[in-house]
């Protein structure tokens, strides 16, 4: 687990190996990874698009943006948090990802810059 807080909102992300979803035969490793977004300031916030940087171990590297997450633009209350679950594919054994959600604030529109922190995720074997 690795987590990171910029501007009082706390990104929390959890990854996991998949092996019911994974075919190591044919180079096809599945993660799931469970983000927790904490709002710990004092202002109410959605979050509106979200930007990952996705490596894998073989040198592939890309860009995924979009509006929300999981469909959903979330706004989050002081003192309150968002979870969603999500998931990625490699064709290697070892990937990380790491981003920026940008949150508007409901009171005056104005945007923010989250960090998601970097996140690896590998495939559990390699760790023995």
């Amino acid at each position: 687990m690795v987590a990171s807080v910029t501007n009082g909102i706390k990104v929390i992300v959890l990854a996991e190996y998949q092996p019911f979803y994974s075919v190591p035969l044919r180079n096809h490793y599945a993660f799931s990874y469970k983000i927790k977004i904490e709002n710990n300031s004092d202002v109410t916030v959605q979050l509106v698009k979200r930007h990952w940087i996705i490596y894998d171990s073989i040198g592939v590297e890309y860009e995924v943006k979009g509006d929300g997450v999981a469909g959903i633009q979330p706004i989050i209350e002081p003192g309150s948090f968002h979870e969603y679950v999500s998931g990625c594919n490699f064709n290697s054994t070892i990937g990380k990802m790491h981003g920026i959600f940008f949150m508007e604030k409901v009171l005056d529109g104005k945007v923010l810059a989250i960090a998601i922190p970097e996140f690896l995720m590998i495939v559990p074997y390699l760790l023995n």
